[in-house]
């Protein structure tokens, strides 16, 4: 008896439909992976929280006296402030000081980190780290360092479930907007659809959009 194959347009028409298929698969599985990575982001910043409540029970209730890498690379942001200024040579990286506190550095990278080419606050600053802010500074966080620079406690705080102390070093790792180069790609309209991981200052961690964010900035102390 013979054996009756596919013919061509029966093999078109099977490829055309796992074409399809696909073409609605791989964006729901593109999200969900995004959604894993940001909880996995999310987690690392609650640890960091209880590696901050720890180093905080050793002394007296402060806050690390210490920077983050944008401190470092563009101290100019505090020109403003130069006896804040004078003291970042000085000052430890926030995860090195923490350090004694963690069981293990990981929790200072978020997968989500591809690195940056400036900071999203200074389109005007370079602030390159690649392929991430983890493998060039060995963080992907930011610090709140004007925390460190007044030795505030929590309880020093107003509202300390409202002021940010730790966030995502780029809001293009969680959002949907694609990174900021500088100024010739930097606008307001490209920066509401970014998302930045946030740790308060009661230790709890959060999902911000930019403008959710700036509003914990303009929060008193």
């Amino acid at each position: 008896m013979r054996r009756r194959g596919f013919t061509l347009i029966e093999l078109l028409v099977v490829i055309a439909i796992i074409a399809v298929l696909a073409a609605i698969l791989f964006p729901v599985f593109a999200r969900a992976k995004a959604s894993a990575r940001q909880t996995t982001c999310l987690s690392n910043l609650k640890q960091i929280g209880a590696s901050l409540a720890l180093y905080m029970a050793d002394c007296d209730d402060v806050f690390p006296s210490a920077v983050d890498p944008s401190d470092k690379l563009t101290p100019e942001i505090w020109n403003a402030y130069p006896a804040f200024q004078a003291r970042i040579p000085s000052m430890p990286y926030l995860h090195e000081a923490l350090q004694p506190y963690v069981k293990s550095r990981a929790i200072f990278h978020c997968p989500s980190d591809d690195g940056s080419d400036v900071l999203d606050s200074h389109p005007e600053l370079s602030f390159r780290s690649s392929p991430s802010m983890y493998a060039t500074f060995g963080t992907s966080y930011l610090y709140r360092t004007e925390i460190a620079f007044k030795y505030f406690t929590q309880t020093a705080f107003q509202l300390p479930s409202d002021v940010n102390v730790l966030f995502d070093g780029s809001g293009h790792w969680h959002g949907a907007g694609s990174r900021i180069r500088g100024f010739e790609n930097y606008s307001y309209e490209r920066l509401k659809p970014f998302r930045y991981n946030t740790l308060f200052g009661d230790f709890h961690a959060k999902s911000l959009s930019y403008d959710q964010l700036q509003e914990t900035w303009s929060k008193d102390l």
